[in-house]
């Protein structure tokens, strides 16, 4: 059977304590266990952080010459493996080998109990671990953990994963949706053309079929002017992923009490919402709102969506975040793709870079 869901994404980072700290004290996730030398992996220390049904992982190379250094030097604070909740992890490994994987690791038993798990390659030299589902968390299952005490009070939005948005190589989209499809059983679910002035780019998203992983697929257009993604492949040292969409319930609310931690978003300008009531009709009482808090918002046929995206925490820029939150909207429309892409090209101005 093929995999489920995503159990949680490994970031591979040069300091596991302010990678971490940044997640507990301004995305208001919760530490919930340790590893490294205490539980006997003596060349990295790692920290899994959990808010609402999120589980994310930073760990740190303690040694030169290691898979974790090498791929921090190579590609900066990046997530490295985004694993994958399987009812059957044998089945889901053979399937994915069978469509062109790379075996990582071949099933084995994990030391903690009676499940299984494995790896195989995704794009780019990201890592796909297959653990079986479960109840409970999932953590990366070739390590020693010490499960911390519950924490409380830590505040913040308690998400959902929506979607992961990869950044891949010119001529490499279609290619990599086929792959997904047949190694992953996430089929294509839609697929948009963005221009924005001299750039543009192609995407694809694919999506197993309750949706619980859900990948935005994007190349850019390299017979057209350089543009962000150009520059993520650059900073990045090639594919990977570009950021984690974080789904809530109230989007103004979890901006707002973000911000107080001191998260910085992407700003809008103003002239945005002078025109917006003109493109998305019945939202005239939260305009006032939506631009205090500068989230954006995209209607498709069943509805419309919320979304704003944080500036990257991370010194290569190799890693942001969204905050979505859907209103009856199912898809990925241009205008939902291109309010990113401006919203960053913005970004990169103010920059200066």
């Amino acid at each position: 059977m093929p995999p489920h869901a995503i159990a949680y994404a490994e970031l591979y980072v040069a300091d596991d304590r302010e990678a971490a700290g940044f997640l507990a004290d301004s995305l208001g996730f919760e530490p919930v266990a340790v590893s490294g030398p205490a539980t006997g992996t003596p060349d990295r220390r790692s920290t899994a952080l959990r808010s609402g049904e999120v589980t994310l992982v930073v760990t740190q190379a303690l040694a030169g010459g290691t898979a974790v250094a090498d791929y921090v030097e190579r590609h900066g604070d990046s997530i490295a493996d985004l694993a994958f909740s399987c009812p059957d992890v044998r089945s889901a490994f053979d399937r994915a080998v069978l469509a062109g994987a790379a075996a990582l690791r071949t099933p084995v038993p994990s030391p903690a109990d009676e499940s299984w798990y494995a790896a195989v390659s995704g794009f780019g030299d990201l890592r796909h671990t297959l653990v079986t589902e479960g109840e409970g968390l999932l953590l990366p299952p070739d390590r020693e953990w010490a499960l911390l005490p519950a924490a409380t009070g830590t505040g913040g939005p308690r998400p959902a994963l929506d979607h992961v948005a990869v950044c891949l190589e010119p001529g490499t989209l279609r290619k990599t949706a086929e792959f997904y499809e047949a190694a992953f059983d996430t089929p294509y679910y839609s697929s948009e053309y963005i221009e924005v002035g001299g750039q543009a780019m192609d995407s694809i998203v694919v999506r197993n079929a309750d949706g619980g992983i859900t990948f935005t697929l994007i190349e850019p257009d390299d017979t057209r002017l350089p543009g962000q993604i150009n520059r993520f492949l650059e900073s990045h040292g090639g594919p990977g992923v570009q950021h984690l969409a974080f789904l809530v319930d109230d989007i103004v609310g979890a901006v707002r009490s973000l911000g107080d931690r001191g998260v910085a978003f992407l700003r809008t300008p103003g002239t945005y919402y002078d025109l917006l009531t003109e493109r998305v009709s019945g939202l005239s009482d939260r305009i006032a709102d939506l631009r205090d808090t500068n989230v954006l918002v995209d209607r498709d046929e069943w509805g419309y969506l919320l979304q704003i995206f944080t500036r990257s925490p991370y010194p290569r820029g190799t890693l942001f975040y969204e905050y979505i939150q859907r209103n009856g909207a199912r898809g990925f429309g241009s205008s939902n793709i291109k309010a990113l892409y401006e919203a960053v090209e913005r970004e990169r101005e103010v920059a200066g870079r």
